[in-house]
Formats: C-alpha cells, sequence, structure tokens
C-alpha cells in the first residue's frame, strides 16, 4: 500500500494522527498541492477529485476520503479499536464523528478557505477557478461551529473524550476541527470551557501531527 499525502492539509493530518495512534507505517508519497503537482500525472488519473489524501493499495484500487482510508485501515489493523469493539460502540463513535465533521470540521473548513488569502481562487478543494471568496461563508461557517459547541460543551463536561471515555475517530476528527477554529482565532477558553479541556487533551496526545509542523 502506499499513502499520498501533503502534510499541512488538515484531511491529510487527519489520517497521518490515525497512523500515529495505531503504530502503522506506510510508505508516503508527498504531493505538493500548493504547486498544483494534484492536477498532474498520475494523479489526476488516480483520483480524479483532485484532493489528498488518497491510498493506492497492491493491486492498484485507489481509495480516497478521509474516513473511507481510516476505515478501510482499521479493518486490516483491528487494535486499537479507534472505530468502536462492538455495534453500539461503533454507532455512538459513528453519531459523534458526524456530528462533528458536518456540524464543525466542515463548516469550519469552508470558512478558513473563504477567508485566507492563500485560498483565492480555490475555496473549493480539488479545484482552481474564478470563484469568489465569500465573507458570508466565513461567518455562516463559525455561527453553525458556536452552535455546535454549545450542544457539545456539556456533553464534555462529563466524558472525557467526545463518544466516552475512549478515544476515538470522532476526536481526530474534532482535534482538527479545533486547530481549524485557532486558525480563524475563535477564542474556547471563556465560554466554552469543557470543549477548551478537550482541545488541551488532544494537542498533547504524542500522536498529534501538528506537533511535527511547529
Amino acid at each position: 500500500m502506499k499513502l499520498y499525502n501533503f502534510a499541512p492539509a488538515a484531511n491529510a493530518l487527519r489520517v497521518e494522527m490515525f497512523l500515529n495512534e495505531k503504530n502503522i507505517q506506510l510508505e508516503t508519497v508527498q504531493v505538493n498541492v500548493r504547486e498544483d503537482e494534484i492536477f498532474k500525472e498520475p494523479y489526476n488519473t488516480m483520483n480524479p477529485f483532485n484532493c489528498v489524501p488518497f491510498l493506492e493499495l497492491d493491486d492498484g484500487t485507489v481509495i480516497s476520503e478521509t474516513i473511507s482510508i481510516c476505515r478501510y485501515l482499521e479493518s486490516i489493523y483491528p487494535t486499537p479499536s479507534l472505530f468502536g469493539e462492538n455495534s453500539k460502540n461503533e454507532a455512538i463513535i459513528d453519531m459523534w464523528n458526524r456530528r462533528i465533521e458536518l456540524d464543525g470540521f466542515l463548516p469550519l473548513l469552508h470558512s478558513v478557505r473563504n477567508k485566507t488569502s492563500f485560498f483565492a481562487g480555490k475555496v473549493v478543494p480539488g479545484t482552481r477557478n474564478k470563484m469568489k471568496q465569500s465573507p458570508e461563508l466565513v461567518i455562516r461557517g463559525i455561527e453553525m461551529f458556536k452552535i455546535l459547541l454549545n450542544r457539545i460543551n456539556p456533553h464534555l463536561e462529563h466524558n472525557q473524550f467526545i463518544s466516552g471515555e475512549k478515544f476515538s475517530i470522532a476526536d481526530i476528527t474534532g482535534h482538527f476541527m479545533l486547530h481549524l477554529s485557532k486558525i480563524l482565532k475563535i477564542d474556547l477558553k471563556k465560554e466554552y470551557v469543557n470543549v477548551f479541556r478537550w482541545q488541551m487533551e488532544l494537542e498533547k496526545r504524542t500522536s498529534n501531527p501538528i506537533n511535527n509542523l511547529m
């Protein structure tokens, strides 16, 4: 297997943290997305959605999308489990991962892409076009994130991690959601003390690949 990645990208870092947690060693190819390498061959044919990460299997099959890659790897390397050890745990972790991804991670991702000058001309992942950045989408993403914060802050008062007392894939998604909130300079410490505690705990994990970027 071979993983195609670009270290600074949020979704690439999600997979890297997953690999670190499970101590999985994969051959990795860094595709320079900033230099538009992702649109060149053989990468364009391998993944016509032009995003990282994507995983090439030994038979040539290509799997893209962060969670799809992690699910596949979990099936091969089942311990430690990050998707749940039984049907109930799996459903709860999946529920929280979807909530975090849909209501927090993705809205903030689009806020960053619509605010940061680097993403001018590439506000939609995997594209290069003349679509303009939208200040309204920046605001909307932050507002959606704060709705989520108001829902998870009480939950985290009684739970060490987002899906309970055990670290899971949902916490990895949450970690990079919170990382995006730092890029947008959203202060959590005063109003969302339980979320802030969770954030600090996730940042200290040895699997956190952001530590290697600093």
